[in-house]
C-alpha cells in the first residue's frame, strides 16, 4: 500500500514538492480572501473551521488525514507526498492568510485573484505530481472509488467534489461561481503547468487522473 521511497533524489524531490505546496497554499488563500468562491474541498474546509473553532489550515490537515484514512479503508496506494500533502499544505494556507487581507466590493481585483489563484494551482500541481511521491489523499481517495466501483474517473471525481460542495455550501462555506470557473479552468490549467515543466507522470498514465486533481490540492 506504500510507494516505495527513492532516497537518491529524496532531498531533491523534498524540496521540490514543497515548493508546490507553498505555490498551493497561496493560490488556496486567494481565492479564499477574493471571497468569490473556492475549490470544492476548500469550500468545507472553509466552512468547518469556525464549528470546530480551529484555523481553515488546521481544518484541511484534519479533513486530509479523514480523507486520507478512508482511501486507505479500500486499500488504496500512498507515497510519502501523500502525508507531505496533508502535513504541508495546511500550515502554507494559514500562513499566507496572515499575510494577505480579505477582499470584498472590488469585482476586478477579486476576478483576477481567482483566476491567478487558478493558474497557480495549475504550476503547483505540475511541481508536485512530477515528483512521483504519491497522490494527495482527495485524489487517493478518487483513484479509490474508481477502482472499487468501476466508475470512470470522471464520476467518480464528480460524485466526491458535488457531495463535497454540498455539504459545504449547507455549511456555510463559501460556494459561489469562482467554484464553478474553478471547475471549469483547473484541467486546462493543470495541463499547462505539466507544460511548462515538462512533466510527464509514468505513473498514473491517464492523463484524467494526472489533470483531475486537487488541485488536489489537495
Amino acid at each position: 500500500m506504500f510507494k516505495p521511497i527513492r532516497w537518491k533524489t529524496f532531498a531533491r524531490d523534498f524540496i521540490r514538492i514543497e515548493i508546490g505546496f507553498i505555490i498551493y497554499g497561496l493560490a488556496s488563500t486567494l481565492m479564499i480572501r477574493g471571497n468569490l468562491g473556492t475549490n470544492a474541498w476548500t469550500v468545507l474546509d472553509v466552512a468547518l473551521s469556525p464549528i470546530f473553532h480551529l484555523s481553515i489550515g488546521t481544518m484541511t490537515v484534519l479533513v486530509g488525514f479523514t480523507v486520507l484514512a478512508g482511501a486507505l479503508i479500500m486499500r488504496e496506494q500512498i507515497g510519502w507526498g501523500t502525508l507531505a500533502n496533508i502535513l504541508s499544505i495546511g500550515p502554507w494556507i494559514d500562513q499566507w492568510l496572515s499575510l494577505i487581507p480579505p477582499v470584498k466590493n472590488n469585482l476586478p481585483l477579486q476576478g483576477a485573484m481567482l483566476l491567478t489563484a487558478i493558474f497557480l494551482t495549475g504550476l503547483a500541481s505540475a511541481i508536485y505530481i512530477g515528483v512521483e511521491a504519491g497522490a494527495g489523499p482527495r485524489d487517493s481517495l478518487m483513484l479509490a472509488v474508481k477502482r472499487t466501483t468501476g466508475l470512470s474517473l470522471r464520476m467518480a471525481r464528480g460524485i466526491i467534489e458535488v457531495t463535497v460542495v454540498a455539504i459545504g455550501w449547507l455549511l456555510g462555506g463559501p460556494a459561489g461561481i469562482g467554484t464553478v470557473v474553478f471547475a471549469l479552468l483547473i484541467g486546462p490549467s493543470v495541463q499547462w503547468g505539466f507544460k511548462i515543466f515538462n512533466v510527464q507522470p509514468h505513473k498514473p498514465a491517464d492523463p484524467e487522473i494526472a489533470a483531475g486533481i486537487e488541485g488536489g490540492a489537495e
